[in-house]
């Protein structure tokens, strides 16, 4: 029952007690003029009176738990418009492609699981052998994907921004997280496994990674752009410029190369 429900059976209480009241006058003229038979009535007039105070006291308990729970009902209604709000913000700042590295990713995973599963129904159990604990290398860690919201690209100057979308700035992430993951194999190869023409690049690149400023991050080379989304022309200068502004990138030149750094948040 909510308050305006509560406040009409109030209404109907009142009406029946003022009717109670007329008939209980009437019952008194009655009663004078019939005194046997008033006792008899009037215990029936009071039983009903009793009924009804127990229902305006059970009314009142219900309006006073509905009065309790307005602001808690006022909080959870503020809590989910600010969630609705975080969720917005989420929605509008993920990109609408999906990076082809995360989707090899999820195939290898699938693949892996599909095999496990075969294991256990042909019953087979996996052999189990007690590895020590290998601690990963510095830098091998994931090519750090940090996303523009679309808060941060409206904060862009519109000079600098030009015509540059939301999803064309994240899929310049996506592009430059997979030059450097690229470069991040090629320097932990073995030797022994580069070809000639990738031992050059190689070697190269771990000069290029031990130098202050670039060692311990992931980093590409403006040699590496290549598409799909981020190319050597108007936009992608437009696309660095706009990433270098909001802190995504940082740039160093070492030697003749032009190195572009990838930031973490």
């Amino acid at each position: 029952m909510d308050v305006k429900e509560a406040g009409a059976s109030l209404d109907a209480l009142v009406s029946s007690f003022n009717t109670r009241i007329a008939e209980l006058q009437q019952f008194v003229i009655a009663r004078n003029m019939y005194p046997a038979s008033g006792i008899t009535d009037l215990s029936a007039i009071d039983a009903a009176l009793n009924g009804m105070e127990v229902q305006v006291q059970n009314i009142k308990n219900r309006l006073r738990d509905e009065t309790r729970a307005i602001p808690k009902a006022k909080k959870l209604i503020e809590a989910a418009l600010q969630q609705q709000k975080k969720l917005e913000t989420l929605s509008s700042s993920v990109p609408s492609f999906v990076p082809q590295r995360i989707i090899n990713l999820n195939q290898d995973i699938g693949n892996c699981v599909q095999r496990e599963e075969h294991k256990q129904i042909i019953g087979l159990e996996p052999l189990k052998v007690e590895e020590p604990q290998r601690k990963e290398k510095k830098g091998r860690a994931s090519p750090p994907m940090w996303y523009v919201s679309e808060d941060e690209l409206n904060s862009v100057p519109a000079y600098m921004k030009q015509r540059l979308t939301l999803d064309k700035v994240n899929a310049a992430i996506g592009d430059m997280a997979t030059y450097a993951e690229a470069n991040a194999q090629l320097i932990a190869a073995p030797r022994k496994k580069l070809s000639e023409n990738n031992l050059d690049k190689a070697l190269e690149l771990r000069d290029i990674a031990s130098s202050d400023g670039v060692k311990g991050k992931h980093f590409f080379l403006e040699g590496d752009i290549k598409g799909p989304s981020l190319k050597l022309d108007n936009t992608g200068k437009a696309l660095l410029t706009v990433l270098r502004h909001l802190g995504r990138i940082s740039e160093s030149r070492i030697g003749h190369h032009r190195v572009i750094i990838l930031l973490r948040p």
